[in-house]
């Protein structure tokens, strides 16, 4: 197993209302010293989930909201901030009630991802929903969000389509399908 490098200075160099971008003053164990930047949540780190619902055997809900990074309407899965307190399949939960009006029957937690681990630090849990019902509860969105949803056996054009763009829950789709497959529940 490689060591990781020391760690000769750390400093928060800019920060934001949601995020702080840390410096980081590494020497690897070679020798060779680089600063590195990374940008850390300014919560108190309890962590992020994403939601891969099942309307049906093989459709899962897709949700569209604009998003600020790209400056456009996308799709993508239900996801949010877990709460203080909280536990990962109960901040699920909430989500897919406050984004597409659905509650889950059965929550399971599927793994873990990142977005870009190379200088970021935010994980995000992806959680499987089941036995859908509607139910829906006042979210943060500033308005309401369009619901759509998606063939697990048509993911490879959900990636051809332009109002959908994030890699993560292209992954978490993909996982949930093999998952599901790997079960007998859906045939491919």
């Amino acid at each position: 197993m490689r060591q990781k490098p020391e760690v000769l200075a750390r400093e928060i160099v800019a920060k934001s209302r949601l995020f702080a971008v840390e410096e980081l003053q590494l020497r690897f164990a070679n020798g060779v010293e680089r600063t590195y930047e990374r940008l850390v949540g300014k919560g108190q780190g309890y962590g992020a989930v994403m939601v891969v619902a099942l309307l049906d055997a093989e459709h899962a809900v897709l949700v569209e909201e604009y998003c600020a990074g790209v400056d456009e309407y996308q799709l993508s899965l239900p996801k949010g901030l877990v709460e203080p307190g909280e536990d990962v399949l109960a901040a699920a939960n909430r989500e897919l009630k406050e984004e597409a009006g659905y509650g889950a029957g059965r929550l399971e937690h599927i793994t873990e991802l990142s977005l870009s681990p190379g200088y970021m630090s935010q994980r995000i849990q992806v959680v499987l929903a089941r036995d859908l019902y509607p139910e829906s509860l006042p979210g943060d969105e500033p308005e309401p969000l369009r619901v759509d949803r998606i063939n697990l056996r048509e993911l490879s054009s959900l990636a051809q389509n332009a109002a959908f763009s994030e890699g993560r829950a292209l992954a978490a789709l993909y996982l949930v399908r093999d998952i599901l497959t790997q079960r007998g529940e859906l045939q491919l």
